[in-house]
């Protein structure tokens, strides 16, 4: 339990005064106890309408008008330009300029790493920022920038300049709302939106009403990328500069053994849950010339825009485990690894350059070729419904008309009645109703008949940090 305490750090150059680390918990469970956390503030917050929402015939399940939902950014009329292309094509990096030179700032990245990286950009070019995902917080005396997991940003304040990265992640399942409710809720002058072009119809439909100004620039690829005729094969063909993509932590280190077994090549790992500073180490390994460290393996969600001086990429599969079964990598999710990793560093002063000028992508088995040349030439589908999930406020005066402290039952309910426009879907919301059903439950004991579905330790830990805060709100709503 240690790593969820509090730590602090000695304050650097630029002021870091605490740091707060959560360990590593998959974002969609640890967002839905940042939801539980803030439904006692609101819960305490709206008392006094219960007896006005006892009456009323206000329909709480009407969703076909969210952008209502955030009264401070409809306030403002937003500039929101959108930079659309591949990886290596200069649109974040054009992004990421405007937000250094803005007075205020808020970056959202879909990945933590990604939202560290920014964090420490801004803070070496003497623009202090905040760092805050789901797992630690590091503020720096005087930001007034943040660089955050989109799930934590801001949507009650103002901001001269806000970045939204991987925009076309609002068509996700799972954790599409949260790039919707950045995309509708921040209140900004200028919003910069980064991502596919497949989701701009999508995006100028959603914002037809809430009267903003729109850019579209779109970016080409900077260097060439070139899918391999010929598949990997043995891994007695490994060269220096590949990178081999898989989807576990258990594949990472298995293929790692298996290619310095060969006695040729050591390998750097990088994977989403590795401390920051631990990846960085890695990287670094990987792309200094005079390291013996020149391949690497990596999992899937290192393919969102890093700085890898990578050579060749390299399939060990074209499929992946999507949380319910075993599917075919998509065309989209195919074109963000290998546009992402194959993405030329980029010096301080913005100039791209790499010792390999020519991207390849190939592919360890024959069968999977066919696969990944279709993808690679194919436009990614194009998006046609964003993700959307119902507010406190909605989900809490819902309940009070309903009378039941019984909260898997309210959003249970709440989703069967929920009304939306063709633009939006519920978010997929399967494993927020079991773990509202796990806690629903009086003892640990109880808890353990549901270990099948969720393991068992994770829900001992989860139920005893959230415990406290569901008192409060069955206690709010008595």
């Amino acid at each position: 339990m240690a790593s969820f305490l509090l730590r602090r750090r000695v304050s650097s150059s630029m002021g870091v005064s605490r740091t707060l680390h959560a360990g590593n918990m998959d974002p969609i469970w640890l967002h839905l106890e940042l939801r539980i956390a803030a439904l006692v503030t609101i819960s305490r917050a709206t008392r006094k309408y219960s007896s006005f929402v006892g009456t009323t015939k206000f329909d709480f399940t009407d969703l076909t008008h969210p952008h209502t939902w955030y009264p401070n950014a409809r306030k403002k009329h937003r500039k929101v330009i959108l930079h659309m292309g591949p990886t290596n094509s200069g649109k974040k990096y054009h992004a990421l300029k405007q937000l250094e030179s803005s007075s205020s700032g808020i970056y959202c990245g879909s990945l933590r790493l990604l939202a560290w990286e920014v964090a420490n950009r801004l803070n070496k070019a003497k623009v202090p920022c905040d760092l805050i995902t789901g797992q630690e917080r590091e503020e720096v005396d005087g930001a007034e920038h943040k660089a955050v997991t989109v799930e934590m940003a801001d949507v009650t304040s103002n901001y001269h300049c806000a970045v939204i990265d991987e925009i076309q992640m609002l068509g996700c399942r799972t954790r599409g709302f949260s790039f919707t409710r950045a995309l509708l809720g921040i209140s900004a002058d200028e919003l910069h939106l980064c991502g596919d072009a497949a989701a701009v119809p999508l995006i100028q439909e959603i914002l037809k009403v809430t009267g903003d100004e729109i850019e579209v620039k779109y970016y080409e690829r900077l260097s060439p990328l070139v899918p391999s005729k010929v598949p990997l094969g043995s891994f007695s063909h490994i060269q220096t500069g590949d990178c081999i993509v898989t989807f576990s932590r258990y594949e990472i280190y298995r293929l790692k053994k298996k290619i310095e077994n060969e006695g040729k090549h050591l390998c750097s790992v990088v994977y989403g849950s590795l401390p920051p500073e631990t990846r960085t180490r890695q990287e670094t390994m990987f792309n200094d010339a005079s390291s013996d460290y020149d391949v690497l393996v990596v999992s899937d969600p290192i393919g969102m825009g890093l700085n890898l001086n990578i050579s060749r990429i390299i399939f060990s599969t074209m499929k992946k485990f999507d949380g319910i079964e075993t599917q075919d990598l998509t065309i989209s999710e195919i074109k963000q690894i290998a546009d992402g990793l194959l993405n030329l560093p980029v010096g301080r002063v913005g100039q791209y350059g790499s010792k390999f000028p020519v991207g390849e992508v190939t592919c360890i088995d024959a069968e999977d070729l066919p696969l990944l040349h279709s993808s690679l030439k194919s436009p990614s589908p194009t998006l046609e419904r964003a993700g959307l999930f119902p507010t406190f406020e909605l989900m809490l005066m819902y309940s009070r008309v309903h009378q039941t402290n019984d909260l898997h039952q309210i959003l249970e309910h709440f989703l069967d009645n929920a009304k939306l426009s063709e633009h939006y879907f519920i978010a997929d919301c399967e494993g927020s109703l079991l773990l509202l059903l796990l806690m629903n439950c009086r003892s640990i004991c109880m808890i353990s008949t549901f270990s099948a579905s969720v393991q068992l330790t994770w829900v001992i830990r989860f139920h005893l940090r959230v415990s406290h805060n569901l008192h409060e709100i069955m206690q709010t709503k008595a």
